[in-house]
């Protein structure tokens, strides 16, 4: 008997090696080098700003890497369909801003907040209920406000480096047009080998080591639990697990939410200390392990989820290595890439704000109050955007039909 892609239990053994083809193990690849490559150097450039130690760093990424391959494994087989764990890239560029203005151990409990909420959801049921409460406009603008500042360093960065800038971007936009899947890799290359031939790479620093995991005893701020915290929480629920959901569904996998969402929150709970921010649902990469392309199979595609779990566990074992190759590059090529990587993310953050007629002012309070950079109370602006989009939403929008 076939067992349907949602079902909690298989009813056929589990062949995850004969039920994997070329097809499955490149897309496997392709999801895992799409997610670091888009969103690596946003957690190097919030460790540089936050003056991590390397091995700090090297931890954060052995943590979430570790978290991600165990809960995409370890979901995939349980519920047999490709269900793919990543770290939030909006809450790493949230934290690019955030992370230097307060102590590394009250980060750390901060990372614990969410995790805890995140767990609390999921155990709870609530995760349908809470997202309802926050209108979709004001959540896409929160995200939107959140990248923008990231997502303009990329001009910036022109004033300075302009040759290196201008190939990045030109290359960025031909690879979006013949090859969209591979814009973020083919930029990251076109980057390295103009950063090479400006003489800008310097790779004095760089070594192959396994990374090692850094304990760090979390310190609980309430400052740094609702600017970093709650923002965290708030960001992965909206941008990370509703359309991580929406992709499982849209390819016809009916597994349930509640048990995805508290497997992560318990993950990044247990990871918090050694320097992840969380794990959640992935959308993109996930698009790439649950579409035709991964397998004509619709019920074999599991394996690509795993492959990709593979990987991460094989990116994480030399987190050190990961750390060291980006802290050779330039900081313009960074930037940039983290630009481009997030500009699909501010796109799709915009459309969806201005969607609903009575949300877009509420929205654009909630985009213009988090992209300014507001701080007040050691609070950043992630929190005070939401909270003025939602005042700005309840005032013109209260006791409406």
């Amino acid at each position: 008997m076939k067992a349907s892609p949602g079902a909690p239990l298989a009813r056929v053994p589990l062949r995850p090696f004969a039920d994997s083809s070329v097809s499955t193990i490149v897309a496997g690849f392709v999801a895992m080098m799409t997610g670091y490559t888009s969103s690596l150097v946003l957690m190097f450039q919030a460790g540089q700003a936050a003056h991590l130690t390397d091995a700090q760093i090297s931890s954060w990424i052995w943590a979430l890497s570790i978290g991600m391959a165990v809960c995409t494994i370890g979901l995939s087989l349980r519920y047999r369909a490709p269900i793919v764990v990543a770290w939030s890239t909006p809450g790493a560029a949230l934290l690019v801003s955030s992370l230097p203005n307060v102590a590394y151990a009250d980060a750390i409990g901060a990372f614990v907040v969410c995790a805890l909420l995140l767990t609390a959801v999921g155990l709870t049921g609530w995760f349908d209920t809470l997202m309802k409460r926050i209108p979709a406009g004001i959540a896409a603008a929160l995200l939107a406000g959140i990248l923008f500042e990231i997502g303009i360093e990329i001009f910036r960065a022109a004033q300075y480096q302009t040759a290196l800038v201008v190939v990045m971007f030109f290359t960025y936009l031909a690879a979006k047009r013949l090859a969209p899947r591979y814009a973020i890799p083919a930029t990251l290359v076109a980057g390295v080998a103009m950063a090479g031939a400006l003489g800008l790479l310097d790779f004095s620093r760089f070594h192959v080591a396994l990374a090692h995991p850094v304990f760090t005893m979390p310190a609980f701020s309430p400052a740094a639990a609702i600017s970093i915290g709650v923002p965290l929480f708030v960001v992965a629920m909206a941008s990370q697990n509703v359309p991580g959901i929406a992709v499982l569904r849209a390819d016809g996998y009916t597994t349930p939410s509640a048990p995805l969402i508290s497997a992560t929150g318990i993950a990044s709970l247990v990871l918090a200390p050694f320097g992840s921010h969380g794990v959640n649902l992935a959308a993109i990469t996930a698009a790439i392990c649950t579409g035709r392309e991964a397998h004509e199979n619709r019920d074999k595609r599991y394996t690509a989820a795993l492959w990709c779990g593979v990987f991460y566990l094989l990116a994480g074992t030399f987190g050190a290595t990961i750390a060291a190759l980006f802290a050779a590059f330039p900081k313009a090529l960074v930037v940039s890439v983290a630009a481009l990587a997030l500009f699909g993310s501010i796109m799709s953050g915009l459309t969806n704000a201005m969607q609903d007629a009575r949300q877009r002012e509420p929205a654009l309070v909630t985009f213009m109050v988090t992209a300014s950079g507001l701080t007040l109370l050691s609070i950043g602006p992630a929190f005070w955007g939401l909270i003025a989009g939602v005042a700005t939403h309840f005032v013109l929008n209260a006791r409406r039909a």
